[in-house]
């Protein structure tokens, strides 16, 4: 006669294995907390930078695209200026946006577009919650100072490395 349906059935085969066998090779975090220290020890650098190191040379792009950009999207671009700037007094961004806007700026210094861009697009990426009010104003201010003649550009790279750090006469 058949068993009762209440009675479980005995196992005859073990369960199917889902995963595979464990990873081959010892797992070291070793690097990671030297990555770390590495990134810890250069962010103060540069992500301590007072918010004018940053923001002067991005208005003096923005003064050069003045005479040849429409006053709307040059006051925009500035609104969104002031808004990062406020965001940075205020200790209200990350380390890493900090760096990565320090790199973005010093890109920008040397009409290296395409690297400004990138790392526009990784910040993007990577925290859109915190730059999403203001770095669309810096991704049309590094459009518009692109396209600008290439004797305006080197106006706004020269000012901006006169007023660099470590660039004083002795």
């Amino acid at each position: 006669p058949p068993a009762p349906a209440s009675a479980p059935a005995a196992p005859t085969e073990p369960p199917p294995r889902a995963l595979g066998p464990p990873p081959l090779g010892p797992i070291s975090p070793a690097p990671r907390a030297e990555s770390r220290r590495a990134t810890a020890a250069v962010c103060p650098e540069e992500c301590d930078v007072p918010a004018d190191t940053i923001l002067a040379p991005l208005r003096e792009a923005l003064a050069a695209c003045r005479p040849a950009v429409q006053k709307q999207v040059c006051d925009d671009i500035g609104r969104r200026l002031t808004v990062l700037g406020d965001a940075w007094t205020q200790g209200k961004l990350s380390a890493p946006v900090r760096k990565r806007m320090s790199l973005l700026v010093q890109e920008l210094q040397q009409q290296h577009w395409d690297a400004a861009d990138e790392i526009h697009r990784s910040l993007m990426v990577d925290h859109v919650n915190e730059v999403t009010q203001w770095l669309v104003g810096v991704k049309r201010l590094i459009a518009e100072t692109r396209s600008l003649p290439r004797a305006e550009q080197a106006v706004v790279t020269e000012s901006s490395a006169e007023a660099g750090p470590g660039q004083e006469e002795p």
